[in-house]
């Protein structure tokens, strides 16, 4: 494992939880928010990328509904940027991992994807991560993509779950879809993975991480107001229309671990399992999401 390493998107919450970890495990730590680190600026990389380094590329726009209303930023952020840092990356012989997302398939499939099953996007947020995807690889061959699925803390933040808890915690009912299903992914397992692929021993170019099994958002809601010994029947079930949407989700974009864990990484815990140890922790404030 490399002695320092560079996250970009360190403000976000799995920058910040990777920041985190990193340090707890003795590297050193560059974590650069996108006011330190622009990577839509194609010059910038080389102020914050040696030789030696892994580089983790967290920075994206990742509100669906913004992407879908200024694709000319999303692409710049989703596409360029990532392509720039593999560039950098490249140039210097650093170590990259970019994370990317299971919106990168259609959700026509009705079993978990796995990582060479046929991509298909249906949104603004979804083409530019997989463009992203594309020019990392043509840009830098040996990087590592990364695809996770409904990624949350479950404390402090805008996350579905974070935001779940403090709704058990209040008083009244919330409407949650029950049409869409993926595989939800605690941020600190998805970290543990991005660790072990940073030590470099895989060599798949596409791995995928989420927790095992898979669930609606209704049903990861019940599940949060379960663990927190509060009345379920105050989550209500609704369709994806009636919940005003720029952005189209796919219905169903759960991820296959398979492959991944036969190229080499820990196999995952259930998705509940990991739910129960992040409502363990300390909760925090903060607004209504935009979910993906």
């Amino acid at each position: 494992m490399p002695a320092r390493v560079v996250i970009t998107g360190a403000a976000g919450q799995v920058g910040r939880f990777l920041a985190g970890e990193a340090a707890r495990r003795g590297h050193d730590v560059s974590a650069l928010t996108h006011r330190q680190w622009d990577i839509t600026d194609p010059d910038a990389a080389q102020r914050f990328v040696a030789a030696g380094d892994l580089v983790v590329n967290c920075a994206a726009l990742t509100n669906v509904d913004d992407a879908e209303a200024d694709p000319d930023a999303a692409y710049a952020i989703n596409a360029v940027g990532p392509e720039n840092v593999a560039h950098a990356c490249a140039r210097v012989g650093a170590r990259l991992v970019h994370v990317s997302t299971d919106y990168v398939f259609s959700g026509e499939q009705r079993h978990p994807y796995d990582i060479g099953d046929q991509t298909g996007p249906l949104s603004v947020y979804g083409r530019t991560k997989l463009a992203g995807e594309r020019n990392v690889l043509a840009a830098m061959p040996d990087a590592t993509i990364v695809r996770t699925s409904w990624v949350y803390t479950g404390g402090e933040g805008n996350d579905f779950v974070a935001v779940m808890r403090r709704r058990a915690a209040s008083d009244g009912t919330v409407a949650v879809a029950d049409d869409q299903t993926g595989s939800p992914t605690y941020v600190k397992d998805l970290v543990n993975a991005l660790f072990e692929v940073g030590e470099g021993r895989i060599s798949e170019p596409i791995l995928h991480v989420a927790n095992a099994g898979a669930c609606s958002r209704f049903e990861q809601a019940r599940a949060v107001f379960e663990e927190l010994g509060a009345d379920q029947r105050r989550v209500r079930p609704v369709s994806s229309g009636q919940v005003a949407r720029r952005a189209p989700r796919p219905a169903y974009s759960a991820l296959s671990m398979t492959t991944s864990v036969r190229a080499g990484l820990t196999p995952p815990r259930p998705w509940r399992v990991a739910l129960a140890e992040a409502l363990a922790q300390p909760a925090g404030g903060g607004q209504l999401p935009s979910t993906p």
